[in-house]
């Protein structure tokens, strides 16, 4: 009763807008101090400091900190131009080159706030010159910017594999088919409000300009290449990975391109500064509700719970997916992750789901719930650049988290969209 009481208190202090970190905290020193004293306190430091120094997570501060230098440049603008020389002749190109620009992007950051930020402020504009409504231009922007947590790398996937003890390596691999197939997907929705609403289309093709934007993002399109091209061929592993990102943004942006200073180094670093503190906050105090849930056989009443329902495989990812998809729609991802990925593992393994599937199915519920208020953090962002009102948006925006959702149900019910990648690299 203990347990399910403390739940809903951390749902009320939630709702009531405590912090995330504080409020996972308190409950689970509150579930500690009723159950077993408050001798018990004392462990909560030490979970406290392991929790937040597992050695996978120090992926986290550098993505961030690599998204925060890339932002500070003009490699945003250069993997514009370039995406708009490729793309932009077709009607309605513009949304199109949005959705193209936040799959580069994703390549790089690994964070759709990061993403929706750096792209939004640039192409949001330009598209309310072009005619798009504002709500449009916030919908296509914000949901494309999602893309970000399902192609790798993954803020998202990291913080699954270090709490589910799976393998980052191959949650980034089996996140690249769900991502291409979703930002292809939108691309064609983008299509489709262009022909319905008779958008224009951008300058016409020509190789001149292709062959200008290419040699001038030449550098920036190496920085996904030494990235991925690393961690997938298995010469650094996703930690390492983070540290050649940061490392190839300042040579790139401050070496080559000449556009870091010290200005722009310190912004980006106290911007990642402050991300990581949010994150590895909520690491932190998570880890003590993880080990107060795990003293208390949550995850093991769960499971039973569960099975007493039914042990069918495909109603048990239904039931999941429901649950997530309402989690997702008022915490934010990592408190999301760092909350339900404790309880439901162990059902997880006992119905025999691929944790690597399963972290894409959630990884997705997460981007999906970046778009439905009433928390919708990327569409909150989105909205506050494009200057419109969330639901007005959100109701634009229902065709795109259709797409979410389409992957979803493809990734939930057809595992070899998100496993085949990784079997045939992998075994």
């Amino acid at each position: 009763m203990i347990p399910v009481l403390l739940i809903v208190g951390l749902l009320v202090l939630v709702m009531i807008n405590v912090p995330i970190a504080v409020a996972l905290g308190a409950v689970a020193v509150t579930g500690m101090v009723l159950t077993k004293g408050t001798a018990s306190i004392y462990n909560a430091a030490l979970t406290m400091f392991d929790g937040a120094t597992n050695f996978p997570l120090l992926a986290i501060p550098l993505f961030i900190l690599a998204g925060a230098l890339m932002n500070t440049t003009s490699i945003s603008r250069r993997l514009i131009n370039l995406t708009s020389a490729m793309i932009g002749f077709v009607r309605g190109g513009l949304a199109m080159v949005n959705v193209g620009v936040s799959m580069f992007f994703a390549e790089i950051s690994g964070s759709a706030v990061a993403d929706v930020a750096a792209i939004g402020s640039v192409l949001i504009p330009a598209m309310k010159r072009r005619n798009y409504t504002p709500e449009l231009s916030a919908a296509v922007t914000s949901s494309s910017a999602s893309i970000a947590i399902i192609i790798p790398p993954s803020i998202a996937m990291i913080i699954y594999g270090a709490l589910s003890d799976t393998s980052i390596v191959q949650l980034f691999v089996a996140g690249v088919v769900p991502g291409v197939l979703g930002g292809f997907s939108m691309m064609g929705l983008c299509y489709w409000y262009a022909v319905k609403y008779d958008l224009p289309r951008e300058e016409a093709f020509s190789l001149k300009r292709l062959w200008t934007a290419f040699k001038e993002a030449g550098w920036a399109l190496l920085l996904p290449v030494i990235i991925l091209g690393g961690i997938f061929g298995g010469i650094v592993t996703a930690t390492e990975g983070a540290g050649l990102a940061v490392v190839a943004a300042l040579v790139i942006g401050g070496v080559i391109y000449r556009e870091i200073n010290w200005q722009h180094l310190r912004k980006a670093m106290v911007e990642g500064v402050v991300q990581t503190a949010v994150v590895m906050l909520l690491v932190a105090t998570s880890a003590v509700l993880g080990m107060y849930l795990t003293e208390m056989q949550v995850p093991q009443q769960f499971s039973r719970w569960m099975m007493s329902l039914t042990s069918n495989k495909l109603f048990v990812l239904a039931l999941l997916n429901v649950m997530l998809f309402v989690v997702g729609m008022f915490l934010h991802g990592a408190a999301a992750i760092i909350l339900i990925v404790p309880i439901v593992m162990p059902l997880v393994h006992q119905l025999g789901i691929n944790p690597i599937q399963f972290g894409l199915i959630m990884t997705l519920n997460i981007a999906i719930g970046q778009q439905t208020p009433p928390v919708a953090s990327v569409l909150v962002t989105s909205c506050s650049i494009a200057k419109t009102d969330i639901w007005e948006t959100t109701k634009v925006n229902i065709p795109f988290i259709g797409v979410l959702l389409f992957v979803l149900l493809l990734v939930t019910y057809c595992p070899p969209v998100s496993l085949s990648l990784v079997k045939l690299l992998y075994g």
